[in-house]
């Protein structure tokens, strides 16, 4: 099932806690910042110690102080490759193959690639919701993905794409 919340995705209830970053695995928004500061100077050495990974690459680490038992940082962009509705996609691809692995039931995570010169809510719900809608079809990990937005606007842009799909709800609460 893929749910739609007006909510921080930290807020949300869930195993994992899908996180877009850099090829530098640094954080690519403010949310995405404070999330790592709320999980913790561990969680952020380990990640540290990867080194970097190509657009579309995804690590999982341990949430740390976060509700979420585990972080996955997923690769949305480099110095050479900005954000694309590709590497949106790639990075997606292997974020919910982490989420699988691990079995984790409940993941949650906010649109990938949108803010200032980057994807529109419509171009990022488009590729988000066909490729959770593509993994949750053939895989048995996690079984519910939602979404967590931060304006209306995203949430009628991805409410739209899961009620297109028909695999899904949007709500207003977490």
């Amino acid at each position: 099932m893929i749910r739609v919340v007006l909510s921080s995705p930290g807020q949300v209830e869930a195993e994992g806690l899908l996180r877009p970053v850099s090829g530098e695995l640094e954080p690519v928004t403010s949310e995405g910042s404070r999330l790592g500061s709320e999980a913790g100077e561990d969680v952020l050495e380990r990640l540290r110690r990867v080194g970097s990974l190509p657009v579309g690459g995804a690590v999982i680490t341990p949430g740390g102080a976060l509700t979420a038992r585990y972080f996955i940082h997923v690769v949305i962009q480099s110095q050479d490759e900005p954000v694309t509705v590709s590497g949106v996609g790639r990075a997606l691809v292997n974020g919910l193959r982490r989420a699988e692995e691990w079995g984790l039931e409940r993941l949650a995570l906010p649109p990938l690639g949108t803010g200032a010169g980057s994807l529109e809510a419509e171009a990022s719900a488009g590729i988000m919701v066909e490729t959770i809608r593509e993994h949750l079809v053939r895989a048995h990990y996690p079984r519910e993905v939602i979404v967590a937005v931060a304006s209306d606007y995203e949430q009628d842009a991805f409410r739209r794409e899961v009620e297109r799909a028909g695999f899904g709800t949007a709500t207003n609460g977490s």
